[in-house]
Parts: C-alpha cells; structure tokens; sequence
C-alpha cells in the first residue's frame, strides 16, 4: 500500500454551518505552526463541470433538485476528478478541502424526489474514489449546527458567483434538517468523521468561531499530526 505524504482534510456541514470561516482558520493556524498547506473548494463554479453545477443550483433550465440522485453526483464528482489532475501528492503537508465526496452522498439523498431511497454514502464512495481515483480524505470534519441558526447564515450571505439568494437546495423546506440528520446518521457509522458541536448546549446559540476553531484543532492533535 502507498503511503500518501499529504494529509487531507475535508471540512463539511450543512449551508451556513460555517464551513468556509474554519477552513480559512485552519488554514492561516497550520501555515503559523511552520506547515505547508494547499486548498481546494467544491464546487469549483469556474470549470465546466462545476459550472454546470451552479446552472443546475439555479435552476436555469434543469433544477438540481429535480435530477435523480446518481446522475446529479456524477456532475459533482467530475468536478473534483477535475481538479485534482492537478494534485501532486507531497507538494504540501497539508491538503484542506471546503467540501468533497460526503456532502455529495448527503445532498444527493434527501431531497423530495430522493423520499424512500437509501443512504447513498457506499456508492458515492465507491464512484469518487474508487472508479474516479481520487483520494480518500484522512479525515472529514463535520461543522454540526443547528439548522434554523444555519437558515439564518444562508440568508445573510452576499451574492455569490453562480447565485443571488438562496439556491433551489437552500430555497427547499425542511431540507437543511433532512441534511443535518443524514450528516450525524453516516457520522455515527464511520470513525473517519469527526463532529465538531457548533451549538452551545446551555444557550443554543452558536459558539464562538475561534472556540469552535480550537476543537477543529484538537481533532488534528488526536490523530497526531499537531502538537
């Protein structure tokens, strides 16, 4: 077996967990701790296959949450196959990720025309990493936030580069909860994810960024490659 010199974490939560925030964190406490650090971001609205994705969370002629489950996965795991014909395993000791394969098995799974189907987790897996070849991450850290708090995120963020407001999974009601459910449920059954609790549990309001920051770290430290 080869033994990758990069580690690479995948950061992941439902919108408006606050995913992008301790990514950029992440990032700027390893590169202070004398590590190198390379990121990537999905989808990548830029390439074509992540900007067919944008038109799809539009809603411009075909809506993402329309699609069936496997055929919308496949438009999100070429983006990434995409981008990392370009990854060069050691090129940096750490390889961050703003999303990857898990968030694709969860939103493609709990839509309303998804009512009814399995977990789809063992098949996006198999799609991205085995088929496609892209890296398993070491590890997924998963952003747990309330979803009405999280609601509340979304509805505050500017205009983005393939929408204005709130995209047809983020306009879907209920579909934050279904997501966060699905998150917690693939959570408890795969050790390669650790949960970092966004909500303090005595106030439920959100915690701190650089408190929730802290416990990102130490979920690296458990694993040994941070002090």
């Amino acid at each position: 077996m080869t033994v990758r010199k990069t580690k690479i974490v995948a950061i992941e939560g439902i919108d408006g967990s606050g995913k992008t925030v301790q990514w950029e964190l992440l990032q700027r406490r390893l590169i202070e701790s004398g590590q190198t650090v390379e990121t990537m971001s999905f989808p990548n609205y830029e390439g074509f296959f992540g900007s067919r994705c944008g038109d799809l969370l539009r809603g411009d002629v075909l809506r993402a949450d329309q699609v069936d489950s496997r055929s919308l996965c496949l438009w999100y795991a070429l983006d990434r196959w995409d981008r990392f014909k370009r990854f060069r395993d050691g090129a940096s000791d750490f390889l961050l990720i703003n999303r990857f394969a898990l968030s694709n098995a969860v939103y493609q799974s709990i839509r309303p025309i998804d009512a009814g189907m399995p977990d789809n987790w063992d098949w996006v897996r198999q799609l991205e990493h085995g088929e496609l070849g892209l890296p398993e991450p070491d590890l997924y850290v998963l952003m747990d936030v309330d979803p009405g708090r999280a609601q509340e995120n979304v509805d505050q963020k500017d205009e983005r580069e393939y929408v204005k407001g709130r995209d047809v999974y983020e306009a879907a009601h209920g579909l934050l909860a279904r997501a966060r459910a699905r998150y917690l449920d693939i959570a408890s059954r795969d050790t390669n994810i650790a949960v970092i609790r966004c909500m303090d549990e005595g106030t439920g309001q959100l915690r701190d960024r650089e408190a929730i920051a802290g416990d990102v770290w130490r979920a690296l430290a458990d694993r040994g490659w941070v002090e």
